[in-house]
């Protein structure tokens, strides 16, 4: 594709960006007021807002991977699998390097080498998807959701399907420390990596690559680009931020288990839908995705204020949710279909 195409893209990539971010933010400033106005004495209380930063950075960096993996014309249906894999990794490293009673300056050095595991975990099985999907051609909901169950299995098989405790106290406590009192590691950890994921996808050749893949995969080879090597990265990339999701999970259980945040696929999914991204690829933005993930985490906070909603009727709020944001985004896309281009050339 020429210079001045690649910009004009950019531009309409940019100003739809622009609509889909102010779309949701009304969104949630109306969640804020609805729920804000029907329990005002348990939502605006402080704590509520420092314990919803706690939570939604588990299932938020998942969504993260799920939706760079949609934008690239895919998904990944093997972020929970994939989260749980890598903490179980991490956590029998853990347990059997570092004894009860070890003082926190011998488990910090432990604590580093598990950490970068079950990262490392994640980049590989990203890469596993990614290989099927790029290198055999397997659709990749075929392809994710088997090493879902691929990853899942090994995870029971490691740990007889029980739970992974007596992790050493000092990575508990960092993990879920607040920083000035009001700012909880893993916001800060969702905040560094979806700064870091919105950077490359506005600021570097692979971003400006992944769009084109996922626009239209037979130009962008055409084009030079090499579509098999920038997938597989896109999965790595979803692997990573699955481990990431999967190191938060454990810190918060102070264990790790197979079946942890067994819900959080259905949620994730909806976000990336939510947020504007384009099921069919080629679009989205990480500031949606952020938006929509507030938006889903406001709205889980304020159900579980009302003692009369049970949790069994969330998966059916949730799906709920996900078609209408489906029918939402297909009127919008037939209305904007003369303004964004599809790639041809």
């Amino acid at each position: 594709m020429s210079k001045p195409g690649i910009a004009i893209l950019k531009l309409k990539l940019k100003k739809e960006d622009d609509r889909t971010v102010a779309r949701l933010f009304l969104v949630l400033i109306g969640v804020s007021i609805l729920m804000s106005a029907l329990k005002p004495g348990l939502f605006l209380k402080g704590n509520n807002f420092i314990s919803m930063a706690t939570q939604f950075p588990e299932y938020g960096l998942m969504a993260i991977g799920i939706s760079l993996t949609m934008i690239s014309g895919g998904i990944d249906l093997a972020v929970v699998g994939t989260a749980n894999l890598s903490a179980i990794i991490a956590a029998k490293y853990l347990i059997a390097t570092v004894p009860r009673g070890t003082p926190a300056d011998q488990a910090l050095g432990p604590i580093l080498l598990a950490i970068a595991l079950a990262l490392l975990v994640g980049l590989a099985a990203g890469g596993v998807s990614g290989v099927l999907i790029a290198g055999f051609k397997i659709p990749a909901i075929l392809a994710t959701l088997g090493t879902q169950q691929l990853f899942t299995g090994f995870a029971i098989v490691l740990t007889d399907g029980k739970p992974l405790s007596r992790l050493p106290a000092l990575y508990s406590k960092i993990g879920n420390k607040e920083l000035f009192g009001f700012l909880p590691v893993p916001f800060l950890l969702y905040a560094a990596a979806a700064a870091a994921v919105g950077f490359t996808l506005t600021r570097t050749v692979f971003g400006l690559k992944l769009f084109l893949v996922g626009t239209n995969a037979k130009a962008a080879l055409y084009a030079g680009i090499e579509n098999k090597i920038i997938l597989i990265k896109t999965y790595m990339f979803s692997g990573l931020l699955s481990s990431l999701a999967g190191l938060i999970m454990m810190a918060r259980a102070n264990s790790a288990k197979a079946d942890y945040g067994a819900v959080y696929t259905l949620q994730c999914v909806l976000i990336a839908v939510l947020g504007g991204v384009d099921p069919n690829g080629g679009f989205g933005t990480i500031r949606g995705v952020t938006l929509a993930v507030l938006i889903l985490q406001f709205l889980s906070s304020g159900l579980n204020m009302f003692d009369h909603i049970s949790n069994f009727y969330r998966d059916v709020i949730w799906g709920g949710v996900l078609i209408l944001a489906l029918i939402v985004n297909w009127i919008i896309a037939r209305r904007n279909e003369k303004v964004r281009p599809r790639l041809t050339g």
